[in-house]
């Protein structure tokens, strides 16, 4: 089977998938921590792709501080997992949330509303989300999607590119699996030579390349979305701009885990390829972006700095202003999150010309 697909069931299989059983997947007990788990700073900036909530929950209350009613928001989620919209129902709705039977044809799965009023949907594919002006934001979001695995091959003097697959291991006497290039073209691979061989801006002489084509889809989606119908996008996630070539990995408690082991118990994710993202946001000029930038340099042009001030002068316990100084230190210091993280913007092509002169995007105004 190609990679994606080894991803896609490990990640999603309503049986035994990794997001389908497990019941703490984030946070201290879980597997991994996402930025809005360890601090305020990063959650009342930005929106967060549903994980357990936090985030959207930090900016509804931000919204309720500005006034905004619940006639004037309508939340939005896109969540495939069952068992993280019921986690992200409790942290919304209080638990209150209602699934949508069968037979009717709505195209959500599952609807709230918080305790101020405001009405929470859940979807599981962006495309059946309602067109309008939108406000898209996606936190580590993109590092789950399945990528196929692509290499050059060495006996046919790195003229074609090979898929790499996931295979039984014959070597081994208990189950296993292994990795193994195809001795063959690939329907994938065919399509990536031809559209991807030679284009050195996206490949940089790189022997192995990670894409993910629902990546592709996904993003084509939020740049016409935005093209017609107005609004903007912010991508935040690990990641680089094409200089990488092997980063598919495992996490289990909070350690690196043998990708091939165990699947459906441990997290999978692939740090994302920003180039193929930029390429993929802007290939039908519906959509610019802006960046990417790194997470350090993002939250620094934000005033990060004041925001962890203000916070450092009203807390009144030592322990705390502690988590929120090594919070901020996590989220910001190059040798941790701060470079490691970057963001991109999305706007509508029409405005191209606009952000060619002086009118700057805080944040993206210099490049990290």
């Amino acid at each position: 089977m190609t990679v994606a697909t080894y991803m896609r069931e490990v990640l999603l299989n309503p049986a035994a998938g990794y997001y389908s059983t497990k019941e703490n997947v984030f946070g201290t007990t879980g597997d991994f921590i996402t930025a809005p788990e360890i601090g305020q700073i990063f959650g009342e900036l930005i929106e967060l792709g549903p994980g357990k909530g936090t985030l959207m929950h930090d900016v509804l209350r931000v919204f309720e501080r500005f006034g905004l009613s619940k006639d004037r928001v309508s939340v939005h989620l896109v969540e495939m997992s069952s068992n993280l919209q019921r986690l992200q129902a409790d942290k919304l709705c209080n638990g209150m949330a209602h699934r949508t039977p069968a037979d009717q044809s709505e195209p959500h799965v599952q609807e709230g509303t918080t305790s101020s009023g405001i009405n929470i949907r859940w979807y599981t594919d962006v495309v059946e989300v309602p067109k309008g002006f939108s406000i898209i934001l996606a936190n580590e979001f993109f590092d789950a999607l399945p990528v196929h695995v692509f290499c050059k091959d060495a006996s046919e003097g790195g003229a074609s590119w090979k898929e790499m697959l996931v295979d039984i291991n014959p070597e081994q006497k208990e189950p296993s699996f292994r990795f193994i290039q195809s001795n063959r073209a690939t329907p994938y691979s065919v399509v990536f030579g031809k559209r991807f061989d030679g284009k050195e801006s996206l490949l940089r002489d790189r022997n192995r390349v990670e894409v993910s084509f629902e990546t592709e889809q996904i993003a084509q989606d939020i740049a016409r979305r935005i093209d017609g119908h107005g609004g903007f996008g912010l991508i935040i996630d690990y990641g680089h701009e094409g200089d990488k070539t092997d980063t598919l990995r495992s996490f289990k408690s909070h350690q690196l885990h043998d990708p091939l082991q165990d699947p459906g118990s441990a997290d999978l994710t692939v740090d994302v390829d920003f180039g193929f993202l930029k390429h993929f946001l802007e290939q039908d000029d519906t959509a610019i972006t802006l960046g990417p930038v790194s997470q350090g340099t993002f939250l620094e042009a934000m005033e990060g700095s004041a925001r962890l001030k203000s916070l450092l002068s009203a807390a009144k316990d030592e322990k705390y202003r502690k988590m929120l100084s090594d919070g901020y230190d996590e989220l910001t210091n190059p040798s941790k999150m701060g470079e490691r993280f970057k963001l991109l913007s999305v706007f509508p092509s029409t405005l191209k010309e606009f952000l060619k002169t002086s009118n700057k995007v805080v944040g993206f105004d210099c490049k990290k």
